[in-house]
C-alpha cells in the first residue's frame, strides 16, 4: 500500500507540532524524530505514534529514547569558576584548562555522593540538580550540603597545589528550588537536558553571586534554614514576578557542625536529616506494599503499618527516646510487615532483609540497620523484647488490644487467618482471643497508661460474644 505523498506528509507533521505545543514539546528535538522517521518512510500513524512518546505523562517510560518529564521540586546550582588573570600570566593555558577540568572532576563526585545529577558544564561553569531523576524531599539540604563540600573542596585544592593564600581560582555558587522539566535522552548513558524559570533563576542568582559565596532563594532558604546559618543578601528583580529574596549561606549551624565550625555535620545533622528523609522511604514502601502485599491480608496491611508507624512515635517521646531512636523506631515500624510481600511465615526476616537491603543508600550505618532489623525481629509471636526500643514496637504493634475498635479490627485478622484456612469459625477465634488478651501485658509504662484499662474491657466484651 502506497504511503501519503510528501505534501500531504508535511501538513500532518506541521499540525503534530502546533498539537504538542501545549505540552512544552522542544520543537527542535521532535524536528529531528520527524526527519528520521520520514527518512525511514514511515507510515503517518507511526510518526503520530512516536511524536506522542516524546510527551509521556511523568515517570512514564515507555522503552523510547527521548521523553519530557516534570519534577515539582528540583533545587538546580550553578558554581562558577574563573581563574584570576594576573594570576596565571605566563601559565601554559592547557594547564590550566587541564586543572579545571580536575575541580570539576571533583565535584562530580560529590555531587554523586549527595544523590544529585550532573547535568552539564558550560564553559567555567559547573550545573547539577537536586531532586533528577529520583524525587527526594531532602534535595535542598543535598545540594547546599554539596556546595559547602564544593567550595572545601576548592579551598583544599588550592592549599595543596600552591600553598595556602595562593590561589587562582575564585567560585560562585547560585541555588534556586523550584519545577522544573527535563528532556530525558540516551539509553545507555541518560542525560538530562532541563528548562524552566528554575533553571533560569538559579543562574541569575549565580552572576549576582561574589567570590567564594554561596546564595540561595528565598524558596530554598525557607527548606534549610533548620539545618544553616543564613544572612539576608537582597532582592533579585524577577520579569512579572516581583522581587526574589536572596540569602547567603554562612555555614551549618553550630549545633549541628562538627566541633561547632560549621564545615562538616555531626551525627545529629544526619539524624535530623534522616527524619526528614524517612518521608521518602515511607512512600516506596507503602507503595510496595499497595502493589504486592496479597489481597487477603485484611489486617497485615497498609494501614496497620501507618498505625505502628504512628504509635511507636507516640509511645517513643513519651517514653524519653532520642531522635535517633525515634528514627530507628519509625524505620523498624516501617519495615516489620513488609516481608508479607514475600511470604506470611517469617514475614519478620524478610522484612529485615529488605531493610538491609535498601538503608545503606539512605546513609544509615551498619550498626542503625542492625538494630533496626532486631527491633523488627522482636514483633514475633510471642513476643519477648530485651530493650526499651523493642518493647516499644511490640507494644505499638498489638496497639489494638487496647482500642475501643479492637473488635472490628479483630474480625479483620479472623478474616486474615480464615481466608488462609488456618481458622473456621469466629466461635473459636474469640475463644483464642480471649486466651491471648487474659495472658497479654503491655511492656512500657506509656502503653499500659494508654490501653491497659480498654484492654480489660475488651475481655468482658469478647466474654459476651463467646457462645457454647
Amino acid at each position: 500500500m502506497t504511503g501519503p505523498n510528501n505534501g500531504d506528509l508535511l501538513k500532518r507533521i506541521a499540525r503534530l507540532a502546533r498539537e504538542n505545543r501545549t505540552l512544552e514539546q522542544d520543537i527542535k528535538k521532535l524536528g529531528e524524530i520527524i526527519e528520521k522517521i520520514t527518512a525511514e518512510n514511515k507510515s503517518l500513524k507511526a510518526l503520530h505514534k512516536k511524536s506522542q512518546s516524546v510527551t509521556q505523562n511523568e515517570g512514564a517510560d515507555t522503552g523510547k529514547k527521548d521523553r519530557s518529564l516534570k519534577f515539582n521540586m528540583t533545587t538546580i546550582l550553578f558554581a562558577d569558576m574563573r581563574a584570576r588573570s594576573k594570576l596565571i600570566e605566563g601559565m601554559d593555558p592547557v594547564s590550566v584548562m587541564d586543572e579545571l577540568d580536575e575541580i570539576f572532576f571533583e565535584f562530580d563526585a560529590i555531587a554523586s555522593k549527595f544523590r544529585i545529577e550532573k547535568i552539564k558544564t558550560i564553559g567555567d561553569t559547573f550545573m547539577c540538580a537536586g531532586g533528577i531523576p529520583e524525587k527526594n524531599i531532602t534535595n535542598p539540604v543535598d545540594v547546599v550540603m554539596a556546595a559547602l563540600e564544593m567550595r572545601n573542596c576548592l579551598e583544599n585544592h588550592e592549599s595543596r597545589r600552591r600553598g595556602p593564600g595562593n590561589s587562582i581560582w575564585e567560585m560562585k555558587i547560585g541555588i534556586h528550588t523550584g519545577p522544573v522539566s527535563a528532556m530525558v535522552t540516551g539509553k545507555k548513558k541518560i542525560s538530562y537536558e532541563i528548562k524552566g524559570d528554575t533553571v533560569h533563576n538559579a543562574s541569575r542568582i549565580q552572576a549576582v553571586s561574589e567570590e567564594g559565596s554561596i546564595l540561595m532563594s528565598v524558596m530554598t532558604y525557607e527548606l534549610v534554614k533548620e539545618f544553616f546559618n543564613c544572612e539576608y543578601f537582597g532582592k533579585l528583580p524577577v520579569k512579572y514576578k516581583g522581587n526574589l529574596g536572596i540569602f547567603r549561606l554562612t555555614g551549618l549551624k553550630p549545633n549541628l557542625s562538627a566541633e561547632g565550625k560549621g564545615r562538616v555535620p555531626n551525627r545529629s545533622f544526619i539524624t535530623k536529616l534522616g527524619l526528614i528523609q524517612f518521608t521518602d522511604i515511607q512512600e516506596i514502601i507503602l507503595d510496595k506494599l499497595e502493589r504486592e502485599l496479597p489481597r487477603h491480608l485484611y489486617y497485615h496491611n497498609v494501614k496497620h503499618t501507618v498505625d505502628v508507624v504512628t504509635e511507636v512515635e507516640l509511645i517513643g517521646w513519651a517514653e524519653g527516646c532520642t531522635d535517633e531512636e525515634i528514627l530507628l523506631l519509625k524505620t523498624a515500624a516501617l519495615f516489620h510487615d513488609a516481608g508479607h510481600t514475600v511470604s506470611y511465615e517469617d514475614h519478620e526476616l524478610y522484612g529485615a532483609r529488605l531493610a538491609r537491603e535498601m538503608l545503606p543508600k539512605y546513609n544509615y550505618t551498619p550498626e542503625q540497620i542492625e538494630a533496626i532489623c532486631s527491633i523488627i525481629m522482636a514483633t514475633r509471636l510471642p513476643p519477648q523484647p530485651s530493650s526499651l526500643l523493642e518493647e516499644i514496637i511490640c507494644d505499638s504493634d498489638l496497639d489494638y488490644l487496647g482500642r475501643s475498635d479492637f473488635i472490628p479490627v479483630s474480625n479483620t485478622l479472623f478474616e486474615e487467618l480464615k481466608a488462609q484456612n488456618k481458622m473456621r469459625e469466629i466461635n473459636e477465634w474469640n475463644k483464642l482471643q480471649l486466651r491471648f488478651i487474659s495472658g497479654h501485658q503491655y511492656f512500657t509504662r506509656t502503653a499500659r497508661s494508654l490501653r491497659e484499662v480498654n484492654k480489660q474491657l475488651q475481655v468482658e466484651r469478647i466474654q459476651n460474644l463467646i457462645t457454647g
